[in-house]
């Protein structure tokens, strides 16, 4: 068995045998005395105590939320569960310490390892097109172990705090570790439900068309990162990134990446794709409208994806390296009205509202990060449902990387972010809908550096080089050397009985040298030759 595939059959196996428990809201935290108690405080079980108190991991406190203005975009209150979040569901939490992380401060920092997080290290994310062929295969088969093991931390949540009674009938599903974030993804973009059939207000989005956009999809990142390290145990796993600049085609769109077309239903992945059997959640949203109910997290088809066979109107090519370096010159992270419709705002012109020539916002048109999502021409294309296709997540890394380059080109101070007066949850106060723990906007408007990552192409061009190149290689030769050495020991073996056998049958009898009274063979090499030899198997 080829050894690129062992991380593939390993992931097939613990499929098989991952106990997959009947356990984004903690678990803990989903039973009718934490909802009307309003208090999401578990115990960790290192030592007993509410949010490890005793061993100074965290202590539970109140939630106290920002009361600055939002803008005017969203001119309700207290319709929807996502306003002043967590508060419709929790009002105190756990406040964890040092470098201590998690609902109940059981886990550790973006950043740092160990029993007690005292451990940093810089992890590194690299192209998904220079990684090794185990690499990619472990990849693949960490994601798709994550769609097929029922989270054991979190739940999702089936219906609003008001469909529960208010917490006495909880309305909780359990879900996979890949789809928990497809729902997170989908509750924090969801329209918001004002009673009745079909009565939503959909110019509401907590993670888009605003301020908050690239700080919640690094958190996002991060959070998703961190779920399949420890579901796979290995906490070496970085999410690739995909440079698509001046890409013609979909390069990731093949079966040893991300699946092919399938040839015969070209809005389909490839059979030779495990992706193909993938069914997709929450794409859905009208008839969730219509019916008043958010996404369940129940299967809803097959996983579609048609690149290059988008509306052409609404983008003709994907973006290329003068449309990333216009963007990154822009100075200015938000911009007069703070939301899609801002001129020569870096973050509206990376989110793809504005044009990357012109940096003006434009109607009609999909430009950088939203280009990559119509291209996709299926699953991808719509916000809601979007994180079901894995193509997010390489493409996010990747926004995720310019937004970095733009952070370390001009250093802004927190204050360039809005403190006030953005759409209803972008405001550097506000706490990202729905994670649990908390994380606050402007806590993330800094660089990868404090967050203990870095993305290959930004490091020197040594490092890089050793990243993208020698290090696959190396990881490769490290693999395949016992088989390399098998086969030398056997070709060895095999020739010396095919030497001795010829010997015996041709009656072969050794030449004695004329200059010596001793019976020393003929050597095969001259000591030349024999030094030659031994430099080419050393460089090898």
């Amino acid at each position: 068995m080829s050894i690129v595939m062992r991380p593939l059959c390993l992931s097939l196996f613990l499929i098989q045998f991952v106990r997959l428990s009947r356990q984004q809201f903690p678990r803990p935290c989903t039973t009718p005395e934490a909802l009307q108690s309003k208090q999401c405080c578990p115990v960790w079980p290192g030592d007993g105590s509410v949010c490890g108190a005793r061993s100074g991991r965290g202590f539970c406190q109140d939630v106290v939320v920002s009361d600055l203005p939002n803008g005017p975009q969203y001119p309700h209150s207290d319709v929807d569960d996502r306003e002043r979040w967590p508060l419709v569901f929790y009002n105190r939490t756990c406040k964890c310490a040092g470098n201590f992380m998690g609902y109940n401060c059981a886990e550790c920092k973006f950043g740092y390892f160990g029993v007690n997080c005292a451990e940093s290290r810089e992890s590194v994310r690299k192209n998904i097109l220079h990684l090794s062929g185990s690499d990619r295969q472990r990849f693949i088969s960490y994601i798709n172990l994550a769609k097929n093991t029922i989270s054991p931390d979190y739940m999702i949540a089936t219906g609003t705090y008001k469909q529960m009674n208010n917490g006495t009938n909880p309305m909780f599903a359990e879900v996979s570790v890949y789809d928990l974030f497809v729902w997170m993804h989908y509750y924090v973009s969801r329209d918001a439900l004002l009673g009745g059939p079909n009565n939503v207000w959909e110019d509401v989005d907590f993670a888009h068309e605003a301020a908050a956009f690239l700080p919640w999809h690094r958190v996002f990142l991060l959070l998703w990162e961190h779920e399949i390290r420890k579901l796979s145990g290995d906490f070496n796993f970085t999410i690739p990134y995909w440079d698509w600049r001046d890409a013609r085609s979909c390069q990731v769109c093949t079966d040893e990446l991300m699946g092919a077309r399938n040839p015969l239903e070209p809005n389909r992945i490839s059979p030779a794709s495990i992706f193909s059997s993938w069914k997709v959640i929450c794409t859905r949203p009208q008839d969730y409208n219509a019916r008043e109910v958010l996404c369940s997290g129940e299967p809803e088809g097959p996983l579609l994806r048609n690149p290059g066979n988008h509306d052409q109107s609404r983008m003709s090519q994907l973006p290329t390296s003068a449309d990333v370096e216009f963007v990154l010159g822009l100075r200015d992270y938000e911009t007069d009205s703070l939301d899609r419709r801002s001129n020569m705002s870096f973050r509206n012109t990376l989110e793809g509202f504005a044009s990357p020539q012109t940096g003006i916002a434009v109607t009609g048109q999909s430009t950088m990060h939203n280009a990559l999502h119509i291209y996709m021409n299926g699953t991808m294309s719509s916000v809601q449902g979007s994180a079901n296709d894995p193509i997010f997540l390489i493409h996010h890394a990747f926004i995720d990387s310019i937004f970095e380059q733009w952070l370390r080109k001009h250093q802004p101070a927190r204050t360039h972010y809005p403190a006030s007066n953005a759409p209803i949850g972008h405001n550097d106060g506000y706490y990202m809908v729905p994670f649990i723990p908390l994380y606050q906007n402007g806590d993330y408007f800094l660089t990868t550096k404090a967050l203990g990552y870095e993305y290959s192409y930004l490091l020197n061009p040594s490092q890089w080089f050793l990243q993208e190149f020698l290090t696959p290689y190396l990881d490769q030769a490290q693999q395949i050397w016992p088989w390399l050495l098998g086969a030398g020991v056997l070709g060895a073996l095999i020739a010396a009985v095919i030497g001795v056998t010829l010997a015996k049958t041709c009656g072969l009898k050794p030449k004695r040298n004329k200059h010596s009274g001793h019976g020393e063979r003929q050597p095969l090499l001259s000591s030349s030759e024999e030094e030659a030899s031994t430099s080419y198997q050393t460089t090898l």
